[in-house]
């Protein structure tokens, strides 16, 4: 090995000491970047699991992102253009609906006689 070889591996390792020795990652480091995955896994959802306790504070973040999002008319249309399309294509189901609503309004007798006359007229 030359001397130059030497003199770039003993720099490596006095680097390596300078940074606490290294970590699992190989970027050195202190602290949570130092911790391998798993440790910071862990770490990280513990600070979940306390955040998610309270249940009100949650629901007021997700009460503001749903705010934030209904404002956009247009996205929200799109959705909801979408989610009837998809429903729309389930035959058996709109035939159900269908058959609920025929029989609400068959059961309004005054409904029924009003369009009962309005063909009798044409």
């Amino acid at each position: 090995m030359s001397q130059a070889e030497n003199e770039e591996d003993r720099s490596e390792e006095q680097q390596s000491e300078d940074n606490g020795g290294g970590s699992a990652q190989g970027g050195g480091g202190r602290g949570f970047a130092a911790m391998d995955n798993e440790k910071q896994r862990q770490i990280a959802s513990k600070g979940g699991a306390a955040v998610s306790r309270n249940r009100e504070y949650m629901a007021a973040i997700g009460k503001k992102g749903g705010e934030r999002v209904s404002q956009n008319r247009e996205h929200m249309a799109a959705i909801g253009k979408k989610g009837g399309e998809r429903v729309s294509q389930n035959r058996e189901h709109m035939a159900s609906i269908g058959r609920k609503g025929g029989e609400a309004v068959s059961q309004d007798r005054e409904h029924m006689s009003r369009i009962g006359r309005k063909g009798g007229e044409s």
